[in-house]
């Protein structure tokens, strides 16, 4: 039997993870991983079902991989997640090509699910299970050797009106404290020195198995471990609470970074997103967040377009960028998602107003990332290397503590005649700014 498999993988940091477990099953498994799809036997594609857009390229994917059956050595198509879970019948009956179906719930039996596509047994397409997070699992890292997402949470159970995730992944479940901490140990020793704890909401991370949110323990529990960044992606605003804000403030580690999704401050939208949390409330935690935390990053997106979005929410949404602005901001146009209340909901947005709202909060968003980058010409900041630019010369790219990976910028920076490696902790001095990034030169090595 051949075992040669290959990956690609869709969607967000969170369906990596489940990637990196599935790659890490088969490899006990004894199956061997390669990185050149065209060399493959087998090919596992992990889909994203979000939003209309995801599943458009995760169905394109695997048509255009399904071809290699005919015109490649593909022998065995297996496709997971979201999309599965959502399509897994119409995906059976309009796509035969395809061999094996995995849920997210199923990502634990991949190996039996692989070996019985395989050997032609079955489908094994199940009504989805549920994956223990709680057991301490195999990962085949993919990011680069010195950064990893850990998950920390899985499901929601938030039920905002335009969100299909609750339908798809379930409930809210958390991890226990003790195999997260087992798990990032585990990277740490491996030489991680920047941990991403990633959920579809980290604040209420706990609430489930603790009654009461624990995210402020684990991450002074994470924090002491060791030197590494530990950085918190997908704060649900109205759970951020005042010890949170304390932990992250105290603790060197923690970088001073928070990703804070608010999607709109218009109070009649947020009611009708089913939103928790007023407008008041939301501007109140945006400046005791500035106040409380030095040197803070604070990450936003916004949606434009929800049904009955007027003209004054749009303009309350706008003015309030323009106010707060903030370090970074994304924002994307509404789209409706079968299964969600705002499926049902009538006073539907025209496009030509959803494209004109998204474009001109991201040229607003544009100049003030630009304005505050030029502010940050002359300061010295802490770097993490992510590695050299191709090219002639010392040139190396990597990112501050208000830089996430894969969606923020970086800084650009020379070294002289310094050779250094991914991972390493340097001190530069910013001398260039451009729209998302900047520009700098090496001042010596960091601790």
């Amino acid at each position: 039997m051949n075992r040669k498999i290959g990956v690609i993988s869709l969607g967000c940091s969170k369906n990596l993870v489940d990637t990196e477990i599935m790659l890490g099953l088969l490899t006990d498994a004894g199956f061997t991983i390669t990185f050149q799809i065209n060399d493959a036997k087998i090919i596992l594609i992990n889909t994203c079902g979000f939003i209309k857009e995801a599943k458009e390229e995760a169905i394109k994917t695997i048509l255009e991989t399904a071809g290699l059956k005919k015109h490649g050595n593909l022998e065995t198509l297996l496709v997971a997640g979201c999309l599965v879970q959502r399509y897994r019948k119409e995906l059976m009956a309009d796509i035969p090509e395809i061999d094996g179906f995995i849920a997210p719930g199923d990502i634990g039996r991949i190996v039996a699910i692989a070996e019985g596509a395989i050997n032609r047994d079955s489908k094994y397409c199940s009504e989805g299970s549920d994956f223990d997070y709680a057991l301490e699992i195999p990962r085949l890292i993919t990011t680069p050797s010195h950064w990893a997402y850990v998950k920390i949470a899985e499901g929601c159970s938030n039920r905002c009106a335009y969100c299909a995730i609750p339908g798809i992944r379930g409930r809210y479940r958390s991890r226990p404290i003790q195999a997260i901490e087992n798990e990032v140990k585990l990277l740490i020793k491996k030489g991680v020195q920047e941990i991403i704890l990633v959920a579809q909401d980290t604040t209420v991370y706990g609430i489930d198995i603790y009654s009461r949110p624990m995210i402020s323990e684990l991450l002074k529990r994470l924090a002491s471990l060791g030197p590494c960044w530990i950085r918190l992606m997908y704060c649900y605003p109205s759970q951020f609470n005042k010890e949170l804000i304390e932990v992250i403030a105290k603790e060197d580690n923690i970088c001073k970074y928070i990703d804070l999704p608010l999607q709109h401050i218009s109070d009649s939208v947020l009611i009708r997103m089913n939103r928790l949390g007023s407008s008041e409330e939301i501007r109140r935690l945006v400046y005791n967040l500035r106040e409380s935390i030095a040197d803070l990053t604070l990450r936003t997106t916004f949606m434009v377009g929800f049904p009955g979005e007027n003209d004054k929410d749009y303009q309350e949404l706008y003015s309030f960028i323009k106010e707060t602005r903030f370090d970074r901001l994304g924002a994307f146009k509404f789209s409706s998602e079968e299964g969600t209340a705002a499926d049902k909901m009538i006073d539907s947005v025209p496009q030509e107003v959803k494209d004109f709202r998204y474009n001109e909060i991201m040229l607003l968003q544009r100049k003030i990332s630009r304005d505050i980058n030029n502010q940050r010409i002359g300061e010295i900041i802490k770097v993490l290397v992510d590695g050299k630019k191709k090219g002639p010369g010392n040139l190396y790219i990597g990112r501050s503590q208000g830089d996430a990976p894969e969606i923020d910028g970086n800084i650009l920076f020379s070294s002289g005649f310094k050779v250094l490696r991914p991972g390493q902790f340097i001190l530069i001095k910013v001398t260039g700014a451009f729209d998302y990034s900047l520009r700098g030169v090496m001042i010596n090595e960091s601790s």
